[in-house]
């Protein structure tokens, strides 16, 4: 059996070193599980896995895509998940075995329940984020009702997942990101306060948001100069998380200034905890979403688009989160890829 595939070959460019292939069909070995995809969602990730820039990156050629929603079709020796099941979460992308793809290889402990109610490309766009902002916001960050949050990077997937979460937790949302119509979109997210890094000085937007005081927790997903100002912005005894290098640089930071200021500099991956703290964290999360506290905001596009859908996740240009639907419903039809308007 054979199956369609989106593989890179060279790193370079995602919408150049993206290449549709017919592959085997993956068979899934002990203690792995087979998903037919239904939805695949576009992060970050994927884009530097094809640049060869993500320490995960596999050897080559291989198939990237880290996060999906679909139906378990086939299990490997001791694994006891019902084929059929319809779950969300990570793949072994890691291997080269990603979604991008008709299936795709997962592991039980990454993979997790998804509610009827729950549409495919809504699902493929909720683990890792949520997953990542729970980790940042509350287990890390320990954020508290009231607080000011900045969100950098705030218009798309991360960014999301963090002004929705931060919200259902009580926390005073700032924004922050470029142009209006990315303002708006955060603003309709439950933004308190919107920032547009283009215009002036970050450090004193922050500041004179919160009447002087400065940010409680800073979350950064994008890394580089933007970070390096919010942080500036930081309060006495603030949290500043650092998620991800979106900018394609990691923050920098001095060890002295951040003692003479009791401020602190935490790392946050989504991966770590025990599975029975991770089963309870979703399980939370989707009774937030069910309260329509926390739902993805997605553009989905054909699989035949997929190349040009993580170009736009690359350039900058996608508001919320990017998926591709694998296997098309009337119910949840395709619109055109954004890098194409």
């Amino acid at each position: 059996m054979s199956m369609r595939a989106w593989q890179v070959h060279e790193h370079g460019s995602p919408g150049e070193v993206l290449q549709q292939a017919e592959l085997p069909v993956p068979q899934p070995g002990p203690g792995e599980l087979r998903v037919q995809v239904a939805s695949v969602a576009i992060g970050m990730p994927d884009v530097f896995l094809c640049r060869g820039t993500y320490r995960l990156t596999p050897t080559l050629p291989f198939v990237p895509g880290q996060e999906v929603c679909g139906v378990v079709d086939a299990v490997g020796e001791g694994v006891d998940v019902a084929v059929g099941t319809r779950v969300m979460g990570v793949t072994s992308f890691f291997d080269g075995r990603g979604g991008f793809a008709d299936s795709t290889i997962m592991y039980p402990a990454t993979a997790y329940r998804v509610p009827d109610s729950m549409p495919s490309n809504v699902a493929a766009a909720f683990r890792i984020g949520y997953s990542t902002a729970w980790t940042g916001l509350v287990r890390r960050g320990q954020l508290q009702s009231g607080e000011w949050l900045v969100v950098l990077g705030a218009a798309g997937g991360s960014g999301m997942s963090a002004i929705q979460l931060g919200r259902a937790l009580g926390a005073r949302v700032i924004a922050v990101a470029a142009g209006e119509e990315k303002l708006a979109f955060c603003k309709r997210l439950g933004a308190e306060v919107v920032i547009d890094r283009r215009k002036g000085s970050l450090r004193d937007a922050i500041f004179a948001a919160t009447n002087g005081r400065g940010a409680d927790v800073i979350y950064d997903p994008v890394g580089g100069a933007t970070a390096a100002e919010a942080l500036q912005a930081l309060a006495s005894f603030g949290r500043f998380l650092v998620v991800g290098f979106a900018s394609g640089a990691w923050l920098q930071v001095s060890g002295g200034d951040l003692t003479l200021s009791n401020r602190s500099v935490i790392g946050v991956i989504a991966h770590a905890g025990t599975p029975d703290e991770h089963a309870s964290a979703h399980e939370t999360m989707l009774s937030l979403a069910a309260d329509g506290k926390l739902e993805p905001v997605v553009t989905a596009v054909a699989f035949d688009e997929l190349p040009r859908a993580v170009e736009a996740v690359a350039t900058g240009t996608v508001m919320g989160k990017m998926v591709v639907r694998v296997a098309t419903t009337t119910a949840e039809r395709p619109q055109p890829c954004p890098s194409r308007r």
